[in-house]
C-alpha cells in the first residue's frame, strides 16, 4: 500500500509539477482484477478502487492498519463508476449500478466485489476513514441523493450535485461523500474556490473520454498551483488547499472529506478576484 505524507502550506509553494504529483496525485489504480489501495496522513483517509473483471474480489486486509480486518476500526463509501456490479458485506449482497453508492460501517469482516457482466465491468470507487461509532451498511441510489443544482452555462460550471453519506443523508462516523455531475459545455468545478480546516479532501474524476484532460488546482488562494489530470486520477487535497478544476470538456467527479466534522456547507469561500 502506498502511504501519502501530510505536506506544510509553506513547504508547498517550493514544489515543482513531479513533486506535487509525488505527494498529492492517486493514479494508475484502476487495474483489472484488483484492488488498489493508497493509505493517506490527511485524516487517517484511505483512497482506492476495485475493478473485477472476470473473478470476484476481496478487501483484503493490510499491515499498516494493525488490524484484524480492513474494516476493524474503519468505514467505507463505495460509489460505482461504470458497468453493474455487486458487492457483498459480510455475505449480504448489494447490486450498484452506475452511480449508486454503498456505505459499510465499522466491524464488517469481510467485503467483496464482483461485475454482473466481464464485458461491461464494474468501476468501485473506494474511500474509507477511521470509525469510533457503528452505523448499518446502507444502499443508496443515485436516484435518492440529495441533489443540488448549482452554477450556470454563462460561467461554464452547470453542474448537479448528488450527496449520499452527510448529516442528512446515510449516517457515518466522519466520512461524508458524494457525486458531481457537470452538464455539456460545463467544465469548472469547485469555482469560486473555497477550503475548509476542519477537514481534508478527495476528489476522483472519470467519464472523461480519451484524449482529454483535468486541470486540478491547489494550494493556498493567494498561491496556487496546478496539475494535469487524466480519467480515473484521484487527487488528496490538504485543509490548508482550495480544491478546483477544470477540463478540456465536461466529466464528473466524487468528492469526499474526513476529518472534525460531517456538516457539508463548513466552507471558507475564496473570492475570484482574491486568487493568486
Amino acid at each position: 500500500m502506498k502511504v501519502l505524507h501530510s505536506v506544510h502550506p509553506e513547504d508547498f509553494k517550493t514544489y515543482d509539477t513531479s513533486l506535487i504529483r509525488e505527494r498529492f496525485l492517486i493514479d494508475n489504480t484502476v487495474q483489472k482484477d484488483t484492488i488498489n489501495c493508497v493509505y493517506t496522513h490527511y485524516d487517517r483517509m484511505i483512497v482506492g478502487t476495485a475493478n473485477p473483471v472476470t473473478q470476484q474480489l476481496t478487501l483484503e486486509n493490510y499491515p499498516n492498519l494493525r488490524a484484524d480486518y480492513f474494516l476493524e476500526r474503519r468505514e467505507i463509501g463505495i460509489i460505482n463508476v461504470a458497468g453493474e456490479g455487486t458487492v457483498k458485506a459480510d455475505g449480504q449482497a448489494y447490486n450498484l449500478k452506475k452511480f449508486d453508492c454503498l456505505y459499510i460501517g465499522k466491524g464488517v469482516k469481510q467485503v467483496t466485489f464482483s461485475s454482473n457482466n466481464s464485458r461491461d465491468a464494474a468501476v468501485f470507487y473506494l474511500l474509507s476513514a477511521p470509525a469510533h461509532m457503528v452505523y448499518p451498511t446502507t444502499f443508496m441510489g443515485i436516484n435518492d441523493a440529495a441533489k443540488v443544482e448549482a452554477g450556470n452555462a454563462a460561467t461554464a460550471n452547470l453542474r448537479t450535485i448528488n450527496k449520499y453519506i452527510h448529516a442528512e443523508g446515510i449516517k457515518s462516523s466522519q466520512l461524508v461523500m458524494g457525486l458531481t455531475i457537470l452538464q455539456p459545455g460545463s467544465i469548472w468545478n469547485t469555482m469560486p474556490a473555497h477550503t475548509h480546516d476542519r477537514r481534508m479532501e478527495a476528489y476522483f474524476y472519470f467519464d472523461l473520454p480519451e484524449g482529454q484532460k483535468i486541470v486540478h488546482y491547489m494550494g493556498e488562494g493567494s498561491e496556487t498551483r496546478h496539475i494535469m489530470m487524466n480519467n480515473y486520477d484521484a487527487v488528496v487535497s490538504p485543509p490548508w488547499s482550495i480544491h478546483s478544476g477544470s477540463g478540456t470538456c465536461n466529466y464528473n467527479f466524487i468528492w469526499g472529506m474526513a476529518g472534525e466534522n460531517l456538516d457539508y456547507t463548513d466552507m471558507d469561500a475564496i473570492s475570484i478576484s482574491d486568487l493568486r
